[in-house]
């Protein structure tokens, strides 16, 4: 293992234990509320971690342009420019959420309307929403300090906070529930505490670990360059957009197909799931290990990067696809004892062996696109892809019905790539 890969690793592999751990903030919330006697709660929370989880989703800007304006002022070893973009990305972050708590009764309407829980679940899910939104300082003030360790070629913080915020949550809402006797509100409230911990420790850390580039801050400087921040969080917002608006898609449509192929496509996105879990820890790398080298003009160390990068998504593309043609059934069984979503998985099952060839180049150029801030080839790919995978499914799925709608995701992931691929060799980065 050369040096390359041992830096890759050292981003990818603690990213990667944090990507795990993100879904077990919902599950963990969805397990106690499913011991309170009634299914409402879990409706409820359904209700509220959805809303949640796709406004954070919009605004997950705040880590991904952090990360590669940062990595390339480190890799130019503009050391005030790292902290300016420390403080601006959080004062941002900060002030975002601020907005969020002051106009959260028209927002709550908004995705009430959006998202249309019954009457039964409503009343909950607002008590939940309501609580929760208090988190929003926190969980964006995180996104901006995430995105800046990953910057700073450290992962291992926020893989320890995302490993920390889970057991606060679980000991928090434990306690609250059946402690206090408090139901959905002591749920809401165990998720707000964690998020408060996981910010808390963050800038504990940042203090710690950082504390001595507070020198090289300068008050004059604090919004210089703030139109290439915007300009490249406006790029990977409206590329956030193209994805939120497929992957709501891909689910609504779904669901009209009824409750057994909508289950089948759950199931089956599940195993999408896993490898992106992967994949985004080596993305990360490209982020960190791209956007360094890329602004150390260091194009030599930047091509042995994306090589190595290249070598090793290809392992782990080969792996998952291995283990999703010979085990992949075993899967389905184990995420669903349901004797009918099993029978029908039987007829989908060979469009997730394709999934992780399909998506591969995506997700690597999404972490190298953000490293070097080439945000409008990210916008560009998402646009054509989506575009793509709406008109392949609305022209098929009259005649092949849901394998039209898998058909479309392998399209829409394979255009992502190509056209980043494409993207990159026209910026002639590596010619430099």
């Amino acid at each position: 293992m050369n040096k390359r890969d041992h830096q890759i690793l050292q981003i990818a592999i603690p990213s990667i234990v944090s990507n795990i751990t993100v879904p077990l903030l919902g599950m963990i919330d969805v397990a106690i509320v499913g011991h309170m006697g009634s299914a409402v709660y879990i409706g409820a929370v359904a209700v509220g971690s959805m809303i949640f989880n796709l406004v954070y989703w919009l605004f997950g800007f705040l880590r991904m342009g952090s990360s590669g304006l940062t990595s390339q002022a480190l890799g130019r070893r503009d050391m005030a420019e790292v902290v300016r973009l420390l403080v601006s990305s959080v004062a941002i972050a900060l002030g975002i959420a601020l907005l969020f708590i002051v106009l959260q009764t028209p927002m709550k309407w908004l995705m009430f309307w959006f998202i249309g829980p019954t009457a039964d679940v409503a009343p909950f899910a607002s008590t939940y929403f309501d609580i929760v939104i208090w988190g929003a300082p926190a969980m964006l003030g995180l996104y901006s300090l995430s995105g800046w360790f990953i910057g700073m070629q450290n992962t291992r913080i926020p893989m320890f906070i995302s490993i920390m915020q889970n057991i606060v949550n679980i000991l928090a809402s434990l306690t609250l529930v059946y402690g206090f006797g408090l139901k959905i509100e002591g749920v809401a409230m165990g998720t707000v505490i964690a998020q408060y911990a996981g910010f808390i420790v963050a800038v504990v850390l940042l203090m710690r670990y950082y504390g001595r580039l507070s020198r090289y801050f300068q008050r004059k400087r604090l919004f210089r360059h703030i139109g290439v921040f915007f300009k490249v969080n406006r790029d990977i917002f409206l590329r956030t957009l193209c994805l939120v608006a497929v992957n709501l898609f891909f689910t609504s449509a779904g669901a009209r197909s009824g409750a057994v192929i909508l289950s089948v496509n759950t199931v089956l996105m599940q195993l999408y799931l896993f490898f992106s879990y992967f994949m985004d820890g080596f993305a990360y790398a490209g982020e960190a290990l791209g956007g360094k080298t890329f602004g150390a003009r260091n194009t030599i160390a930047l091509r042995e990067t994306l090589q190595r990068l290249w070598m090793w998504a290809s392992i782990v593309t080969g792996v998952y696809t291995l283990v999703y043609i010979f085990g992949g059934e075993w899967l389905v069984r184990l995420l669903t004892d349901e004797p009918q979503v099993r029978e029908a998985a039987h007829a989908f099952i060979w469009w997730a062996w394709l999934i992780p060839a399909a998506g591969v180049m995506a997700f690597i150029w999404d972490g190298v696109f953000v490293g070097i801030t080439a945000t409008r080839g990210m916008l560009v790919s998402s646009f054509v892809a989506a575009l793509l995978f709406f008109s392949t499914y609305y022209v098929l799925c009259g005649f092949i019905g849901n394998h039209a709608l898998w058909l479309a995701q392998v399209v829409y992931l394979v255009t992502r790539g190509v056209v980043q691929t494409v993207w990159f060799r026209r910026l002639g980065i590596l010619s430099l």
